[in-house]
């Protein structure tokens, strides 16, 4: 047998390698139960039922929604959040999946987001607009089997 010309191993060998990537990279089933994770914390926050988006939270998640507001574990998500829901109906107008990055049992997705906030006591709604970064990881308790581990809120500038 011939050896191998060196164009033609590296040419093997990198096709073996994008092979291997494409085996890592998200299937299409995971990027249907990311998208189907995200549909159920947006309606769960329009009724106002915590408990139901806590489902699709780690218990170690950690929200940074500003720069001096940063939430540690699912308990003060659930409190900061049901403070929130008491004061204000929340709906989202706009949630715009910028990417979603899948990666064995991790996925990190970047969505352009606007929240109308309509204040319970009565008041003219206001827009709460930004950017926000998710990591997601595997979880069996999460209905969906994910759940929010790590998110960044960047509010518009504007």
């Amino acid at each position: 047998m011939k050896p191998m010309k060196p164009r033609t191993a590296v040419s093997v060998l990198l096709a073996f390698a994008l092979c291997a990537v494409c085996a890592c990279a998200d299937s299409g089933g995971d990027r249907e139960a990311l998208e189907k994770t995200g549909a159920a914390i947006r309606a769960a926050f329009a009724a106002g039922d915590v408990a139901t988006v806590m489902k699709y939270h780690h218990p170690d998640v950690i929200k940074a929604l500003s720069y001096h507001k940063v939430l540690f574990g699912r308990d003060a998500v659930a409190a900061d959040l049901g403070n929130t829901l008491r004061q204000y109906h929340l709906e989202f107008v706009e949630n715009r999946v910028e990417s979603i990055l899948v990666e064995h049992d991790t996925a990190v997705e970047q969505t352009l987001f606007t929240i109308k906030a309509t204040p319970i006591a009565g008041g003219e709604p206001s827009l709460f607009k930004g950017r926000t970064m998710v990591v997601y990881v595997r979880y069996k308790e999460s209905p969906t089997g994910w759940a929010s581990i790590r998110e960044i809120i960047q509010p518009a500038s504007n």
